[in-house]
């Protein structure tokens, strides 16, 4: 079942709910369709919600596995939603290897589900993402059209266009990027790198 806001909201009360009855807290670091929708940045339903990270002792850092307390209760509340089993995953975890754009923990919003954090960084840090993942996979891709969706400036695009070539600097990439930002009507040269 695709979740649209209503349903991705009961999902996390509920987490919290079980979270907080068993005495296992947890803060993560959201990233994706999810977290654009829970900050009312798009409206269309997503699948799952992505997790790329756990605030530990005031801390970010990176999440390649779910706790199995988090797991678990993550499978039970899925299940009892008629959820997918992966409505809670950490798929796209890597994006932290390399680091998030400058700044992004000053500008992260935090929600409150009990025993459950939910960190969700900034419009602006979600189209850097949003660049990233488009850029290989083009215009009628869904992440293409949720960067579209948050109406970034070109002064935008080319800030979070430096940031995406710290994670893949490869010349491919970068010819990619060009062209997806030449369809977003945003000039970007090898100036722009800097």
């Amino acid at each position: 079942m695709d979740l649209q806001l209503e349903a991705l909201e009961e999902a996390l009360t509920s987490l919290g709910a079980v979270l907080e009855q068993r005495r296992t807290p947890y803060s993560l670091l959201v990233v994706g369709g999810s977290s654009l929708l829970l900050l009312r940045l798009i409206d269309r339903p997503t699948g799952d919600l992505d997790v790329i990270g756990l605030v530990d002792n005031g801390q970010y850092r990176k999440l390649d596995q779910l706790p199995e307390p988090l797991a678990t209760a993550a499978s039970q509340v899925g299940q009892a939603l008629g959820l997918a089993d992966n409505w809670l995953n950490t798929a796209p975890a890597s994006l932290m290897d390399f680091g998030l754009p400058e700044g992004w923990e000053i500008r992260v919003e935090v929600r409150r589900y009990g025993a459950l954090g939910v960190h969700l960084p900034s419009r602006f840090d979600q189209i850097c993402f949003k660049l990233y993942a488009a850029v290989d996979r083009g215009p009628k891709d869904k992440h293409y059209m949720d960067l579209q969706a948050l109406e970034p400036t070109a002064e935008e695009l080319v800030e979070a266009a430096r940031w995406t070539v710290t994670h893949d600097p490869s010349e491919g990439f970068r010819s990619q990027l060009v062209q997806c930002l030449a369809t977003l009507k945003v000039e970007f040269s090898d100036a722009d790198y800097r």
